[in-house]
């Protein structure tokens, strides 16, 4: 070996101490950003997004436009007849009327940036967290995108693209499309599970007609749940749930599986379906209906089906950490609950202006749901099942996610 000169020596040496004490980078180059969690609060009616501290106070830190490119975007679509008449299809349907340009949302692992679907836009995109600016984004197949799932190791992102029957899976950092596969019709919940080596997918079929009386339940599409092999994307397993409510004697409920949890174990899945004021409990083990439950109704609610947004009687579920308990919004009853898993008796009814999705805190202590109706998020405790507290938001909340900026971050 050619011994080092003395000036070489010495570089070497700094370098060692330099690695020796902890030294982050080397020098020249930039230190990665200290991350910190927060919760993400999609407003989809304005096409923003809510930061908002993840526990405790759940005060807000700021504001985030997710429509940078909001004028090019509407411009493509009055120009093509086509986009547009699904654009306004959008509007009129799952939309009440209102643009939906933020269902879904998720951060990168770096914390830089926002991945955002926007179903009126028929898209993928993610948002420089720092600039506001628009730093990729990815049409998906057909002409709306919603629900999303990310991976457990954060680096892909899936998207359901509701009229294109299909669930793209992305890279989160660049936007390139890692592989896809075909579901039922209109694909909605994505869960990644065993590891993230399998991803559910839940199609929910036509929620848009008025063709909701039970007996006009076959015009509702084919609907099923998806499981794919994340490491081929193909489809290694279809679960039809309408034989399996049958089964257990509940030909009463939609097979249109909505929000959905498994337990920490994978052991049971539990979700919600169309038109259905309770939840339902799935045992993946011996691949059968185990409980169904239903939950209180509110007398005030309108008993006319085709009244409840897009299908849903209650659209909102999650789980505690320990998988003790269940949170379940009720969203036409104007209502969320607390559940015990064990015995599925809800707790308090803590009252609610159309919740729209719930999600465990950052440190597991609450249930926090979207108040679609009432601009605002609230934090339940599950200890107790009372509220702790309510925050202010955008116009129309309904997806919350955790996630994480960069410490001292303010909104661009």
């Amino acid at each position: 070996m050619v011994p080092l000169v003395p000036w070489k020596r010495l570089a070497a040496a700094a370098l060692v101490g330099l690695l020796a004490a902890g030294a982050a980078t080397v020098p020249g180059t930039a230190a990665a950003p200290a991350l910190r969690q927060v919760m993400f609060v999609g407003n989809n009616w304005d096409g923003t997004v809510d930061v908002i501290e993840a526990s405790g106070s759940y005060s807000r830190i700021g504001r985030l436009s997710v429509t940078p490119d909001r004028a090019q975007r509407l411009t493509e679509i009055y120009l093509n007849p086509i986009k547009l008449a699904f654009y306004l299809g959008v509007q009129q349907g799952p939309g009440e009327g209102h643009d939906q340009l933020v269902d879904d949302m998720y951060t990168t692992p770096t914390g830089d940036a926002l991945v955002v679907s926007r179903p009126s836009f028929a898209d993928v995109v993610a948002i420089d967290l720092a600039t506001g600016a628009l730093r990729w984004r990815f049409p998906v197949s057909g002409f709306r995108s919603d629900h999303m799932a990310v991976s457990p190791d954060g680096r892909t992102v899936a998207v359901s693209a509701s009229t294109g029957n299909t669930v793209h899976v992305l890279d989160i950092t660049t936007g390139r499309q890692v592989g896809s596969f075909a579901t039922g019709d209109k694909p909605h919940e994505n869960v990644y599970t065993n590891g993230g080596r399998q991803l559910w997918n839940m199609s929910i079929g036509e929620v848009n007609t008025d063709l909701d009386a039970p007996w006009l339940d076959f015009t509702k599409g084919d609907r099923k749940i998806t499981i794919a092999d994340t490491s081929t994307f193909s489809v290694v397993r279809t679960i039809d749930m309408r034989p399996r409510l049958d089964a257990f004697g509940r030909r009463d409920l939609s097979d249109a599986v909505r929000p959905a949890v498994f337990a920490p174990d994978e052991s049971k899945l539990y979700f919600q379906v169309s038109f259905f004021a309770g939840l339902v409990e799935y045992d993946v083990t011996t691949d059968k209906i185990s409980r169904v439950r239903d939950m209180p109704q509110n007398p005030a609610t309108d008993p006319d089906r085709t009244t409840w947004v897009n299908d849903s009687r209650h659209h909102g579920l999650s789980i505690s950490r320990d998988g003790a308990k269940l949170c379940v919004a009720g969203t036409m009853d104007d209502y969320a609950t607390v559940v015990d898993r064990a015995t599925l008796n809800p707790g308090p009814l803590v009252t609610a202006i159309k919740p729209y999705w719930a999600t465990v805190s950052a440190d597991g202590r609450d249930c926090v749901i979207s108040e679609a109706g009432a601009d605002k998020v609230t934090a339940i405790s599950f200890a107790t099942g009372r509220a702790v507290t309510s925050v202010g938001v955008g116009d129309h909340p309904q997806r919350v996610r955790i996630g994480q900026i960069p410490v001292g971050w303010t909104a661009p």
